[in-house]
């Protein structure tokens, strides 16, 4: 690993470019969580057709309301669109994701939660999939949530 002061070619973040800052662009707040059920798999959900970035896989959440905490909002998203209940309580944070999509910029805190109530379903016409942490990297997913999935796999 590179110390401070060695020579930044010899660093791989170096290499990828720095998106211009775009002081115009709106900044969106989503939280996401990762499902882990006692088997140890994480739930995903692809985004149904008509949706911006239709077919590709998520983790479940959705943005903020105005005055909404991130787990607040995971609370209500997850009781509309799976038909499970938790507690704020019952999520962990552990990462967040930041990326600049062409008209605003995501920024999306990441939750594991393993209790709930409920039977989870899908409410809103996403197809679901439970998924072991290690082949999460075979589903096609949004660009703000690939970075995440390394991370979990780790994790879990």
């Amino acid at each position: 690993m590179p110390t401070t002061g060695a020579d930044p070619a010899d660093r791989g973040c170096w290499g990828i470019p720095e998106p211009p800052a775009d002081p115009g662009k709106p900044i969106v707040l989503v939280a996401a969580v990762a499902l882990v059920d006692a088997d140890g798999r994480v739930l995903i959900a692809r985004r149904p057709e008509g949706k911006a970035m239709a077919g590709l896989w998520e983790f479940p959440g959705g943005k903020l309301q105005a005055g909404e905490t991130p787990e607040a909002a995971l609370v209500r998203e997850l009781r509309e669109e799976l038909g499970i209940d938790t507690r704020g309580s019952c999520l962990a944070p552990v990462a967040f994701a930041s990326h600049a999509y062409e008209d605003f910029h995501l920024i999306m805190p990441l939750y594991v939660c393993r209790v709930w109530q409920g039977a989870v379903t899908a409410r809103e016409g996403q197809e679901l999939a439970w998924v072991r942490p290690a082949r999460l990297a075979d589903y096609p997913m949004p660009p703000a949530d690939r970075p995440l999935v390394a991370m979990l796999r780790d994790l879990l």
